[in-house]
């Protein structure tokens, strides 16, 4: 190793894209870098002390709000007492916790989690099991995976086969293969301006028995969906939908898997979208909301009888050959207990459900504003679809995300769809100040 490695400061100190960054056009963001030194509670610090109201939870995993405490606290508790033990063949007490505290906080019947490290390795992961439930019953056959259009699924080769967001696909091709797609539950023509859940949705989910008539439903694995469309654009579910899909798989003999990385940890006002909406999944992906964005972590929740099939072997053998070093990590099984542990104290979902009607009422109001054509709402949630400029996708949100901005709310946008997904304490005057911000904004759009 040569001396200047060693040197405290970079010689490249001094060059802003040595990171390169995800999902970042990298030479616009040279011309002008977007930088938060700190955060507490509702917002972003910036190094020159500028405070911007967060309207993503950082991205869509702060849920309990900045700066937490007894997070922090716990965090390096941690530290200081283990650093770091493997999970291959050995553990310690706080990951055996915090799954018990975890399987608690599930749906009744989800009774065991499989520790990854984010919601990509989490998807990746649930896929693996469902292919390995079907063949640890002698089904080696059922190896396809179904997604649906509009679905998000992180970025791993099992996540991305099965999301349904083409430009994400583009350059990686290719991927998995049997892999098919349900359309989007959704129709703008009879269910824009749905407040959670629209009617009408049930075609969209007899779709399904439509692909197991040209895929043979004893070739398929898995069905996957995001209980509420998330990054695709806040999509709820029509209601039955998902009472449908999941009576379609039971009697197909086919799993049916959430991806919860968005809508768990309390987005909708339950635990997890499935407690939410009665339907209970057999598998569970989630993260982001797991450690309140504090620690990497993400898992999947088990049904008692998908971890059962793995159990008939020898008492000697591995059930299952997957995983990573840094699962059930000391720092993130702390960080996710004392999250839990704020939920409970802080009573944190019972204040969301004081909120709830006021974030709808208000979102909603923006219905007649310059350029918007559909509002969606479902929990803390929020998108709002503007019309096109001609020639220009994606132009309008990209002005309606930078207006918001420099007036001091942190929004995102999907091309032309605006979302939001602030952290669950956020109080009366900050709903205010973020959709006043949206409203401005679109006023200045042309």
């Amino acid at each position: 190793m040569t001396a200047h490695a060693l040197a405290p400061e970079s010689r490249r100190d001094n060059a802003p894209d040595a990171f390169w960054m995800p999902f970042t056009p990298m030479r616009a963001f040279r011309q002008a870098p977007l930088l938060f030194e700190r955060a507490e509670g509702m917002h972003y610090i910036t190094p020159d002390g500028r405070r911007v109201l967060d309207g993503m939870a950082g991205l869509w995993c702060v849920n309990a709000g900045h700066g937490q405490a007894r997070i922090i606290d716990a965090i390096r508790e941690a530290a200081g007492r283990l650093d770091f033990v493997s999970s291959f063949k050995m553990s310690h007490p706080g990951a055996q916790s915090y799954a018990a505290r975890l399987c608690d906080f599930a749906p009744e019947g989800i009774d065991h989690v499989f520790f990854v490290n984010s919601g990509s390795e989490a998807v990746d992961t649930a896929l693996k099991i469902a292919r390995a439930y079907h063949q640890a019953r002698g089904h080696a056959g059922r190896t396809k995976l179904i997604g649906r259009a509009k679905g998000y699924h992180g970025m791993g080769w099992g996540g991305l086969s099965v999301s349904g967001l083409g430009r994400h696909k583009a350059a990686f091709g290719p991927l998995l293969p049997d892999v098919a797609h349900l359309p989007l539950p959704y129709d703008r023509t009879s269910m824009a301006f749905s407040r959670g859940q629209p009617e009408g949705g049930l075609a969209a989910a007899e779709a399904l028995e439509t692909l197991l008539q040209i895929h043979d439903p004893a070739t398929v694995a898995a069905v996957i969906v995001e209980p509420v469309t998330g990054s695709g654009g806040v999509y709820p579910p029509p209601k039955g939908y998902l009472e449908r899909l999941r009576a379609i798989c039971d009697k197909h003999g086919i799993l049916l898997i959430f991806d919860e990385v968005i809508t768990g940890f309390g987005r909708l006002g339950s635990p997890f979208a499935a407690q939410a909406y009665g339907v209970r999944p057999d598998l569970m992906s989630c993260a982001k909301g797991m450690t309140n964005g504090a620690v990497p972590m993400g898992g999947v929740l088990v049904a008692g009888h998908v971890y059962d099939a793995f159990m008939a072997g020898p008492p000697e053998a591995i059930e299952l050959l997957h995983g990573y070093t840094y699962s059930a990590h000391p720092l993130a099984c702390a960080a996710g207990l004392a999250t839990l542990d704020v939920f409970a104290e802080q009573d944190i979902l019972g204040q969301l459900g004081k909120v709830l009607p006021l974030w709808e009422e208000r979102a909603h109001r923006l219905k007649g504003s310059a350029h918007v054509v559909d509002i969606r709402t479902a929990g803390l949630l929020c998108a709002i679809d503007l019309a096109p400029r001609p020639g220009s996708d994606g132009a309008r949100g990209g002005e309606a995300n930078t207006l918001c901005l420099d007036a001091g709310a942190l929004i995102r946008n999907a091309g032309d769809t605006l979302v939001l997904s602030p952290p669950l304490v956020i109080a009366p005057a900050e709903i205010e100040e973020i959709f006043a911000a949206i409203e401005q904004a679109l006023g200045r759009i042309d």
